[in-house]
C-alpha cells in the first residue's frame, strides 16, 4: 500500500510520542516537520529522523504532503486544521477537536467542502485495555449495560507543570483537560450521548506554583476546576462522570467502571493503552481479571494518524473521527452549560461508535 507522506505542525512535548509512532506504521512517512521555533523544530527533527524542517507556510504549501498532524496549543487548534484544510490536506489534531463548538463545527464544515478527513485524539481507545473492555460488553459477559461511573480526580498540575497556566484559562480546567480520554472512552463502549446534567465550582480563586521553574508565582483560576455529572446514552445507560483539580488527599475511586444486568465490568485508565481489566459477575465474589486482546499496549499516540491514513487509502471510515472529536467537545461544554443555566443539555450531534480493531493483525498494520 501505498505510503502516506505526513507533516507535524507544532514540536512541543507530544511531538516526540508522535514521531516516533510515526516511523513504526509502515503506511506513514514522516516527511516534515514545523514549529514557530525553528530551533526546537530541528531539534525534534535531528532527533527522530525527520528529513525536512519547514515553516508552517512551507509545511502547508508541499504538494508531496498529504496529512497534517496538528501538535499546537489548544487555543489554535482549529485555526491551525482550517488552514491546512484549506491547503487542501486532511488532518488529524490533537484533543481538543477546538476550544470552541463553533470553531469545531466551522473545522468539520470545512472538511466536508474540501472532501477532506479531520482525525482527532485522544486514540487511547484503540489499546487493548479499552478494546479488551469493548469485546466483552459485546459480548454480552456482564449483560446489558445499564450504568456507568468514570473518575478523573487529581490536585492540579501547578504543583509538577513549568508552565501551568494554561490549565486554569478560558479553555482549561479538568473537563478539557482530561475529559476527552473519559467521554471517548465511554462513547466508544456505550455508544453516543442523548443529554447531559452538570454542576462545577471551584476551591479556589488563585493557586500558587510549586514546580521548579514559575515557583511561588500565583496563578488567577478563571475556570472551574471540579465538574461533575450525569450522562444518559442514546442506548439507555446512565452515566456519572466527574474531573476535578480538587482532589487535594488522593482518591481510590476507579478510573471507570461498567455495571451490566449480569454484573460489573472495570476499565482501565483510558489516559493509557494497557490493562488491567476485571468483571464480576452476580453471585461472585471475587473479581476475574481478563488477558488482554493482542494488540497495543504501550504508549502508541499515531496509531489515530495511522488508522486515517488507511482509512484513506481504503475508502473506509477512520476510527478516530472528527464527528467523535465534536460529539465530546460539546459533551464537554454540555456540563458547563447545564451546570450555569440549571438545566438538563440535550445533545445536538452524534457520532458513529467507532469500529473495534481486527484482532488478526500485525502490530503497526490496521488493514489488510
Amino acid at each position: 500500500m501505498k505510503k502516506m507522506k505526513v507533516g507535524i505542525i507544532g514540536c512541543g512535548k507530544i511531538s516526540g510520542i508522535y514521531m516516533e509512532n510515526c516511523h513504526r506504521f509502515d503506511i506513514l512517512e514522516l516527511f516534515a516537520v514545523a514549529d514557530l521555533d525553528q530551533g526546537r523544530a530541528e531539534e525534534q527533527a535531528k532527533t527522530f529522523n525527520v528529513p525536512n524542517v519547514y515553516t508552517v507556510d512551507e509545511i502547508l504549501a508541499d504538494p508531496q504532503i498529504e496529512l497534517i498532524i496538528n501538535l499546537t496549543i489548544p487555543g489554535v487548534h482549529a485555526d491551525v486544521c482550517l488552514r491546512a484544510l484549506e491547503a487542501g490536506k486532511h488532518v488529524y489534531v490533537e484533543k481538543p477537536l477546538a476550544v470552541t463548538r463553533e470553531q469545531g463545527q466551522a473545522v468539520l464544515d470545512l472538511a466536508q467542502q474540501k472532501g477532506l478527513l479531520v482525525g482527532c485524539a485522544p486514540e487511547t481507545f484503540f489499546g487493548s485495555g479499552i478494546q479488551t473492555s469493548l469485546k466483552l460488553i459485546e459480548d454480552g459477559v456482564i449483560g446489558n449495560p445499564v450504568a456507568a461511573t468514570a473518575f478523573m480526580m487529581i490536585r492540579g498540575h501547578e504543583h509538577w507543570h513549568p508552565d501551568p497556566e494554561f490549565y486554569y484559562a478560558a479553555g482549561g480546567g479538568p473537563m478539557f483537560d482530561m475529559g476527552p480520554y473519559y467521554l471517548t472512552a465511554l462513547v466508544q463502549l456505550l455508544g453516543p450521548i442523548a443529554a447531559i446534567s452538570g454542576m462545577t465550582s471551584k476551591a479556589m480563586d488563585q493557586r500558587t506554583i510549586t514546580s521548579e521553574k514559575k515557583r511561588g508565582q500565583t496563578i488567577s483560576v478563571d475556570i472551574p476546576t471540579h465538574v461533575a455529572g450525569l450522562l444518559r446514552f442514546k442506548q439507555g445507560a446512565v452515566g456519572t462522570l466527574i474531573t476535578s483539580f480538587d482532589i487535594f488527599g488522593g482518591s481510590t475511586l476507579p478510573p471507570i467502571e461498567v455495571y451490566g444486568t449480569h454484573g460489573t465490568l472495570q476499565v482501565p485508565d483510558p489516559n493509557t493503552f494497557g490493562g488491567p481489566v476485571r468483571f464480576r459477575l452476580v453471585g461472585e465474589q471475587n473479581w476475574t481479571e481478563v488477558p488482554l486482546l493482542p494488540g497495543y499496549q504501550e504508549n502508541t499516540r499515531g496509531i489515530g494518524v495511522a488508522d486515517m491514513a488507511y482509512a484513506i487509502r481504503n475508502g473506509r471510515p477512520h476510527r478516530a473521527s472528527g464527528e467523535l472529536a465534536y460529539h465530546v467537545l460539546e459533551a464537554m461544554w454540555a456540563f458547563h452549560d447545564s451546570s450555569d443555566q440549571q438545566t438538563f443539555y440535550q445533545m445536538q450531534s452524534t457520532c458513529q461508535r467507532p469500529a473495534a480493531l481486527p484482532g488478526n493483525l500485525p502490530l503497526y498494520t490496521l488493514d489488510v
